[in-house]
């Protein structure tokens, strides 16, 4: 086809059987849609890796379970004063653990760690500078 020949084609209109259809007049128009709301500020966020496959989760600050995307898995939140630091008794690899637990497993080499007065690190919390918080009181 040649360029002239496509002009007129692009002129001649709507495709046979074509018809715009008006709006019955007892109908309003339809409502705006509301406006998104607006996303939280970066100091509103906070991040975390996934224990699974080690993504990077951006979540807002104050969760306590983030849902991975990518691996579906669903991710305890810790917050500073409830993580604690050890280094593994095998590799020396710096693990943190729940504040409290008795023991820690490697994810580099598997060897479980005792966690006891010496070997336990000030929550990461207090290493940041930040007051120690008082644990939640369970009910």
């Amino acid at each position: 086809m040649g360029s002239k020949e496509m002009e007129e084609e692009e002129d001649e209109g709507p495709p046979p059987g074509w018809q715009s259809i008006p709006l019955p007049s007892s109908q309003p128009p339809a409502p705006a849609p509301a406006p998104a709301p607006a996303p939280p500020s970066p100091s509103e966020m906070a991040q975390m890796v996934c224990g699974t496959c080690r993504n990077l989760l951006k979540y807002p600050r104050g969760a306590r379970h983030v849902h991975c995307s990518c691996c579906h898995t669903g991710n305890f939140v810790l917050e500073a004063h409830e993580v604690g630091l050890v280094k593994c008794g095998n590799c020396e690899v710096l693990l943190m653990y729940q504040h409290g637990a008795s023991s820690v497993k490697c994810s580099s080499c598997s060897f479980v760690t005792e966690i006891g007065e010496h070997n336990r690190r000030p929550p990461w919390s207090v290493q940041q500078g930040q007051p120690p918080q008082p644990p939640n009181p369970v009910h």
